[in-house]
């Protein structure tokens, strides 16, 4: 069977063999509920509590800090609408280029009495540290800037932006699902500095999908989103997803095992990457700013994203058009209309997000494969015209 070299792991990655060995018994024979209070229970249980050690350790977390969740799109509206609840309406500050998942709830409670103000991102989607300032002035009671865009693979300095608004005592957020396995996290570090909550997904690091976590300071009040049973403290209840957390504990120490060597590798790769892009008259999205090594976002004047994304699929490389969440909108990516891009260029947008199966002839048959649809797309252009 034909299969395109894939170059989307932004979007989600191969469950790793480690991780679905390590989750085979609790499809089978491991499968009691880990509420109750018989062999099979506690056997569940047991593998539910290693679970979230594991997971813990890896993000420099204490267990007890961790609720599991199906994902990154529900930690992140547990954050929000959970922390929103839990008071009166005020002022919520997220950056202009969260992701959806952040953005949606923040647009529901606007329309609930609450203010939404977004932060401004500079050129190379940074955070503008003008405007950031400009905005701690008014004291929102919440504010979110994700660490890695999922887009441009731009990193924030979330650290100092949270110790900025320390002062005012806003409850900070930090969406940290592209971090995980591409930088190191360590939430007590990122705590200290003023960061109370912090998003992480299992099916970006090789793990299962429909598991993650909300890592979550115990001052910060949440309200919980789905009640009935007590699960995970109380704010995420429902019988817990045995298999899919242990998955995300090995998918947790496999992603830093050896994420020095591999991001050096694909830094490489992606150097590559920006290189042969420039040469072919790409505008490389946020090149200027530092980014995770793995991602590289770009586009060709008058060349259409989706089509690029579509004959690209069709000459065996699978990549992305921004966002795959909300891939089947048609409108331009909200991250590059915010960095000032044209919706001309911006609809022209694509993703390329390596992982550690990738090579450099891959790249190099990338980079040939799309100077020849340039080539072909453009004199269908001049044709039509």
């Amino acid at each position: 069977m034909f299969e395109p070299v894939y170059m989307d792991h932004n979007a989600t990655t191969p469950v790793a063999p480690a991780v679905m060995d390590a989750m085979a018994p609790y499809f089978s024979s491991c499968y009691g509920n880990p509420s109750s209070r018989h062999e099979y229970g506690r056997g569940a249980l047991k593998a539910m509590d290693e679970a979230r050690q594991r997971v813990a350790e890896t993000l420099g977390a204490h267990p007890t800090e961790l609720v599991f969740t199906s994902g990154g799109t529900e930690s992140n509206n547990l954050f929000l609408k959970g922390a929103a609840l839990a008071m009166k309406p005020g002022l919520m500050a997220i950056s202009a280029m969260e992701h959806p998942s952040l953005r949606e709830p923040a647009r529901q409670l606007a329309r609930q009495g609450w203010r939404r103000r977004e932060l401004a991102v500079d050129g190379n989607g940074r955070v503008d540290k003008s405007d950031f300032s400009s905005a701690l002035e008014d004291r929102p009671a919440l504010t979110s800037v994700m660490l890695v865009n999922n887009e441009t693979g731009v990193i924030q300095d979330v650290p100092a932006l949270a110790d900025q608004a320390r002062a005012i005592r806003t409850w900070f957020h930090t969406d940290a699902v592209q971090a995980l396995g591409r930088l190191p996290l360590n939430f007590r570090q990122l705590n200290g500095a003023g960061v109370h909550a912090m998003t992480v997904s299992a099916h970006k690091i090789h793990g299962p999908k429909g598991i993650g976590a909300l890592v979550v300071d115990k001052r910060l009040e949440l309200s919980p989103l789905i009640v009935g049973g007590g699960q995970e403290r109380g704010l995420r209840c429902g019988t817990e997803n045995v298999a899919a957390m242990v998955g995300f504990g090995i998918a947790c120490e496999l992603a830093v095992a050896d994420m020095e060597l591999r991001n050096q590798r694909l830094g490489f790769l992606r150097d590559q990457l920006v290189e042969g892009l420039v040469a072919l008259g790409a505008r490389v999205f946020g090149r200027a700013a530092e980014r995770v090594s793995n991602t590289v976002y770009f586009a060709i004047p008058d060349l259409d994203g989706e089509t690029l994304v579509g004959r690209l699929d069709r000459a065996g490389y699978a990549v992305g058009s921004g966002t795959a969440c909300s891939s089947a909108s048609h409108e331009p990516s909200a991250t590059l209309l915010a960095m000032g891009v044209s919706p001309e260029l911006a609809r022209g947008a694509v993703r390329i997000s390596l992982g550690g199966a990738n090579t450099e002839a891959q790249v190099l048959g990338f980079l040939a494969a799309l100077a020849a649809l340039k080539e072909q797309l453009l004199n269908l252009t001049a044709i039509s015209a």
